[in-house]
């Protein structure tokens, strides 16, 4: 099973790797840091209306305070003792309340210092990463397109290898093409084949042939030079000719009847 697990994993991650698209990627990364940049600034915003909220109630606070020290002055001066004793007992209570809040908004006032700084930082922190981003980005397109252009030249990328094996294959299939043609004229020169339309020649039938083909060349030739010469001397010319060629050929073909006629 740990082994199983081990190979899913693997598997996964490959696929994960290969579907990954890294400018998909950091631009998912600049989102998440914008809304972790989101929260620390409504955080501020936050500890600051509270603050603001605490400096309101001291300073309602400090006006009752001052209130009842006015009034404890006035009954004392009507010879009112116990009301000017009230009095100064609820302005102290009011400067226990006030003495609370000071320290609650001095907290407050540090971490509101706090999280601006932090807030400032992210930002700054933010704003590079989003050049960095971008960089990479326009780097990693580059390098896409290169290497696509540089497969396209080699002949090494998916289209281009299909059309490479086309060519390949009918390059193949044209040289077993004209293998088998030359095969099959060799056989039928040879005689090993028989040719059922009677126009393949043997070897021997072939050479007659060139020998009769040369023999009326030099008859034709012979009795050319017979006509300039005159009558008598180019039929005895002629004659002679013929004698010459029989030998060389030593079974010449039958005479042509049109040097009879001359």
């Amino acid at each position: 099973m740990k082994r199983m697990g081990m190979i899913f994993r693997a598997k996964a991650n490959k696929a994960l790797d290969k579907a990954e698209d890294p400018g998909e990627t950091l631009d998912y990364s600049y989102t998440k840091q914008l809304e972790l940049l989101q929260k620390v600034r409504r955080g501020v915003a936050d500890v600051a209306t509270s603050r603001k909220r605490l400096e309101l109630q001291l300073n309602g606070l400090r006006k009752d305070s001052a209130k009842l020290e006015e009034q404890g002055r006035k009954a004392l001066s009507l010879g009112r003792e116990d009301l000017a004793r009230e009095a100064l007992s609820r302005r102290a209570a009011l400067q226990q309340q006030v003495g609370d809040l000071e320290t609650q908004h001095e907290t407050l006032q540090g971490e509101e210092e706090k999280l601006t700084l932090a807030a400032q930082r992210l930002q700054a922190k933010v704003d590079a990463f989003r050049t960095k981003k971008e960089t990479i980005k326009a780097t990693y397109t580059a390098a896409q397109a290169q290497t696509r252009i540089g497969e396209a030249f080699s002949g090494i990328s998916e289209e281009m290898g299909d059309v490479g094996l086309a060519i390949q294959r009918a390059e193949d299939k044209t040289a077993q093409l004209q293998a088998r043609a030359g095969a099959l004229d060799e056989l039928l020169a040879s005689g090993a084949l028989d040719d059922p339309s009677g126009l393949a020649k043997d070897d021997l039938q072939a050479e007659l042939d060139r020998l009769s083909g040369g023999s009326d060349v030099e008859l034709e030739l012979q009795r050319m030079k017979a006509e300039l010469a005159g009558g008598g001397s180019g039929q005895q010319a002629i004659e002679s000719g013929s004698g010459s060629a029989e030998q060389q050929g030593q079974q010449a073909p039958q005479r042509d009847p049109r040097f009879d006629k001359q």
